[in-house]
């Protein structure tokens, strides 16, 4: 690494106290002043940013497909416009947004696999306005996976503390929290103008309109715009809202072979195949205990908590599964030819509320695509889960007075 560019990482670390709430510390954009464009004979791209402010920043590569991640506290990106701001091939696309209050993020789409070679934030000092300079460039494939992922770091990546302040549910009442998956800056699986996070929004209201009209369940949602939460927001908002069960909703992509049907995935640290393996890489993160406060305890000692809550969720997750798996059979005809997998997903982390992930269908496959799209066929998979949940409800009841006390 770069003398200048450890000292630009240095100075993401340390220019600002990350801990410290309300810094007041919007920047403002300024797309006259700014370019995205290649540079060079060699195929790399340059990012030019001109901003109002010096703000802590960050920035780090994913892999499949290969993209430059931005992230702020915080840059108001009101006038910029993609196609505007960019020229060139180098960098395909880009896509600007607020993540969650406090934070912002740019995300540029490589062409090619690229290593960052320069980053620096420089500010003025009679006016206060920075520049954010990022170069790059091109890579080999290894190099770059091998290098890809985002940095670990507390202070960015968990939600803030909330309290359980809303009233537990009536008895007899499951308390549902539904997750349709991605949203806002991160559209997820798109496909001939669909993007996943549309279509398991308009899923999500779907269902939750179908389980309340069934009645015995009272149905919250993570999102319900086109907004971006943090895969730990989604956990902590079930933990807040007391949630008797977590279900996150989505709709992926292959890039080979063919996959068809509905999956449901429960949580384990080693993932059933290597597809599911490859799906929960992207989810990669740490875990939730709700109401413990982990911040302070060892990692050892939160291991041991976290698996002690588990033992009681685990089987009661498992056998929501398989219920659900049941219930869409039924009632649709079809799941995947393997439909009930683990993988380690984040949002399947909280240990004390039972939690599936369902994937309805695969956006890569034609004849899912047109199910999705299809508003028979969705009202028949939320029947179908509506099932599975009622039969999971009475199983689990009956069950209760067997569990460790």
């Amino acid at each position: 690494m770069s003398s200048l560019l450890r000292a630009a990482l240095v100075w993401v670390l340390t220019a600002v106290p990350l801990g410290a709430e309300g810094l007041g510390a919007l920047a403002r954009f300024d797309p006259g002043a700014s370019v995205v464009r290649d540079i060079g004979w060699r195929g790399g791209a340059e990012i030019d940013l001109a901003l109002s402010q010096g703000v802590p920043w960050r920035l780090y590569t994913l892999d499949a497909p290969a993209r430059l991640v931005l992230e702020f506290r915080e840059v108001d990106w009101s006038g910029a416009d993609p196609e505007t701001l960019r020229s060139g091939d180098a960098i395909r696309g880009l896509r600007f947004g607020q993540v969650r209050s406090g934070w912002s993020r740019l995300v540029a789409e490589l062409g090619a696999p690229m290593a960052v070679t320069e980053a620096e934030l420089d500010i003025d000092d009679p006016t206060g306005a920075a520049r954010l300079r990022v170069a790059l460039l091109p890579t080999d494939p290894e190099s770059f996976a091998a290098k890809a992922g985002a940095p670990s770091d507390p202070r960015w990546d968990l939600p803030r503390a909330t309290e359980r302040s809303v009233e537990p549910a009536r008895d007899g009442v499951l308390r549902v929290m539904l997750d349709p998956g991605h949203g806002g800056i991160d559209p997820g699986a798109e496909a001939d103008g669909d993007t996943e996070a549309d279509l398991m929004l308009l899923f999500a209201r779907e269902l939750r309109d179908v389980l309340r009209r069934a009645g015995g369940f009272e149905v919250l949602l993570t999102r319900d715009s086109d907004s971006f939460v943090s895969l730990e927001g989604r956990v902590a908002a079930a933990h807040a809202a007391r949630a008797d069960l977590f279900i996150s909703l989505h709709a992926d992509a292959l890039d080979e072979g063919v996959a068809r049907g509905a999956t449901v995935y429960t949580l384990s640290d080693e993932a059933s195949d290597a597809a599911s393996r490859a799906l929960a890489e992207r989810h990669d993160r740490g875990d939730i205990l709700s109401g413990v406060d982990l911040s302070e305890a060892d990692d050892r000692v939160a291991s041991v908590l976290m698996d002690i809550a588990r033992l009681d969720t685990a089987p009661r997750s498992v056998a929501l599964g398989t219920s659900l798996v049941d219930g869409i059979r039924s009632a649709t005809g079809q799941v995947h030819k393997r439909p009930l997998r683990q993988a380690g997903f984040s949002v399947l982390k909280a240990a004390d509320i039972p939690s599936v992930l369902i994937e309805l269908g695969f956006l890569s496959t034609q004849a899912d695509l047109k199910n999705l799209r299809d508003p028979a066929w969705r009202a028949g998979m939320a029947a179908g889960i509506r099932d599975g949940l009622q039969a999971w409800s009475v199983e689990d009841a009956a069950l209760a007075a067997l569990r460790r006390q």
